[in-house]
């Protein structure tokens, strides 16, 4: 089936690049896209339009890191650093996705919010349960949100209600693997939670099952905090660096996700650019606990993947327009602690990281990509009162991130 979408089409190809046609087309055949033009495309002319007329039509965002059971707890323990807000709030309500009646609850209406906030493609995290993380896979794939789910992995430094023995987390990971290996829009990935919540025992039975399944991605956290990294370097006095402690068990690897990063140096960033390690940057979630500000210019122009996550309930904001402002802001504060030596991310890189470089990790191109299927979303700005001039269409795409 071949349609058009007709509107002002707004994409980032790259970082700091945007490409704007304006009163353009979309042409799409069975869901795929074909061109984006500023006349109706050759092929097209019996096709359909939808008519967008002057709103702005753009690319949906991509979520990489978002717990999904903390949905339920948006906007508590805002005033602890990580590791207490983790034992005060986080486990105790990541406990009751036991109940499978309130997971599932909990993931419908998250589900429900990732599209209503124009988030298409998600990196997420579910508890410890298997039977709730398959309600989660369910209940995306019904919101039509697609990418990857993970069983948490946690057999040590949970709590009395949220802990599971270590054979009990290989043998459940091995089944939730199996079982939704052949999946086509939600699709498992391995997700220790991080060093500090599993033995060497089960960071080495996970590196067995992330050579079993090399198919199958891996997301963790990484030098999040500095308290939680003296933690893990009492746990791991063999390792240097925090990122050792993945690599040893064969969990550092090519599209392994690590969140956060903050205090990443410059020997933990050359090795996440050799291994092809994907960073996750949080900058909600880095400032509501105090865990510092990541330096993400630097990280971009060392060559490394940077794309961007909610972080929720670190992060107490689930829409991505918001996370990719909040990241312009932390680049800001980053500047004015470095003397002004670093520059700031503009609103196009933001962009570029919200949308761009995290649909790329599901396989996508850059913007609007003939031969990939399209993620858009549709911005009507038309209740925002005018200025002294018309706004040309960048300038409202713009205040649209700002202002949704």
């Amino acid at each position: 089936m071949r349609q058009l979408i007709r509107g002002h089409i707004v994409a980032a190809p790259s970082p700091g690049a945007l490409d704007i046609t304006e009163n353009g087309y979309l042409a799409l055949e069975n869901g795929v896209i074909r061109c984006v033009s500023t006349e109706r495309p050759d092929g097209f002319a019996d096709a359909p339009v939808q008519d967008f007329g002057d709103r702005l039509i753009l690319q949906s965002f991509a979520d990489m890191h978002l717990h999904a059971p903390q949905y339920a707890m948006l906007g508590l323990g805002m005033d602890v650093p990580l590791l207490e807000w983790l034992q005060r709030y986080t486990y105790p309500v990541e406990a009751r996705f036991a109940d499978a009646g309130y997971a599932r609850e909990v993931f419908e209406r998250l589900a429900q919010a990732l599209i209503a906030n124009g988030t298409t493609r998600v990196c997420i995290f579910s508890s410890l349960h298997t039977d709730a993380t398959l309600l989660l896979m369910e209940a995306l794939e019904r919101a039509g949100v697609t990418g990857y789910a993970g069983k948490v992995n946690m057999d040590r430094n949970g709590s009395e209600e949220l802990i599971e023995t270590t054979e009990e987390s290989v043998a459940e990971t091995r089944l939730f693997i199996e079982e939704n290996k052949d999946r086509k829009l939600i699709k498992p990935i391995l997700t220790p939670r991080f060093t500090p919540s599993c033995t060497n025992e089960l960071m080495e039975e996970l590196g067995k099952i992330a050579a079993e399944y090399p198919d199958i991605p891996v997301q963790s956290h990484l030098s999040e905090n500095t308290d939680e990294m003296k933690w893990v370097k009492e746990l791991h006095p063999d390792c240097a660096q925090y990122w050792e402690t993945y690599d040893k068990y064969g969990l550092w690897k090519d599209h392994t996700v690590m969140a956060h990063c903050v205090h990443s140096d410059a020997r933990e960033c050359a090795a996440i650019r050799r291994a092809g390690v994907v960073v996750a940057h949080c900058a909600g979630s880095n400032i509501n606990l105090c865990s510092g500000v990541s330096p993400v210019r630097e990280m971009l122009q060392q060559g490394i993947w940077v794309t961007l996550g909610s972080d929720i309930a670190g992060g107490a904001q689930l829409p991505m327009y918001k996370v990719i402002t909040m990241s312009i802001r932390a680049s800001k504060i980053k500047r004015m602690e470095t003397d002004w030596s670093e520059d700031f991310l503009t609103v196009p890189e933001g962009y570029y990281l919200g949308t761009t470089a995290g649909h790329r990790y599901f396989g996508g191109g850059d913007g609007f990509a003939v031969g990939q299927p399209l993620h858009a979303i549709v911005v009507d700005d038309g209740d925002f009162p005018e200025p002294v001039r018309p706004l040309t269409v960048r300038e409202r795409f713009e205040r649209s991130l700002y202002m949704l």
